[in-house]
């Protein structure tokens, strides 16, 4: 059933399939180990790569699945919405978004996950976000001509490749099975170096 086509988002289904989701997401981000932002922040310190490793296959299984049940026809994929690139801003966002995840250990999905477990410090994360958001909603006027600043047009990245979904999708998968191979060398080496 497509919700969205539908327009059942907001109807009584919609909302309980969206806490059903949310509840299965935060339970498997939990016991993947992002319930802690020490193993989440072991990313940039070289030592554990399972951010790495989660989010690739959170990719991977996403592109393949969306592929397989478009070939099926169980999903129309020119129907899916796939929003612009504005490159000035998201390369800004990203940059703060990034510094955050340092500095606090956290990103807003896991800092939710971090206080379903009883984490303090996913507590104050979130309650900076909502200020930075607050700001950010505040500034937001005045940004005026950046926020529009290297708009792309809409596509997604096999079409800009100039590739087909399915070898798209393809190659995700060979590039998330090379970054596995590479961390877990990495993990290894580094292991030797800190002995726990």
């Amino acid at each position: 059933m497509n919700l969205y086509a539908n327009d059942l988002l907001g109807s009584p289904i919609g909302l309980l399939l969206s806490l059903l989701v949310g509840t299965g997401f935060g339970f498997w981000l939990e016991r993947a180990g992002f319930g802690s932002s020490r193993k989440l922040t072991a990313i940039f310190y070289l030592r554990d790569f399972a951010v790495l490793k989660v989010m690739f296959a959170a990719m991977v299984t996403a592109a393949l699945g969306l592929q397989a049940l478009g070939a099926l026809g169980y999903v129309d994929l020119a129907s899916l919405y796939v929003p612009e690139s504005i490159l000035w801003p998201q390369l800004v966002g990203g940059l703060v978004f990034g510094l955050g995840f340092v500095a606090g250990g956290w990103c807003p999905g896991t800092a939710a996950v971090g206080l379903a477990s009883g984490k303090l410090d996913a507590l104050i994360f979130l309650l900076g976000a909502g200020i930075g958001s607050l700001a950010f909603a505040g500034m937001q006027p005045h940004l005026g001509d950046f926020l529009h600043a290297g708009t792309c047009a809409i596509g997604s990245l096999p079409e800009r490749l100039g590739v087909s979904g399915p070898v798209g999708a393809l190659a995700l998968l060979v590039v998330a099975l090379a970054a596995f191979v590479g961390a877990t060398k990495v993990e290894r080496i580094m292991s030797k170096r800190n002995p726990a």
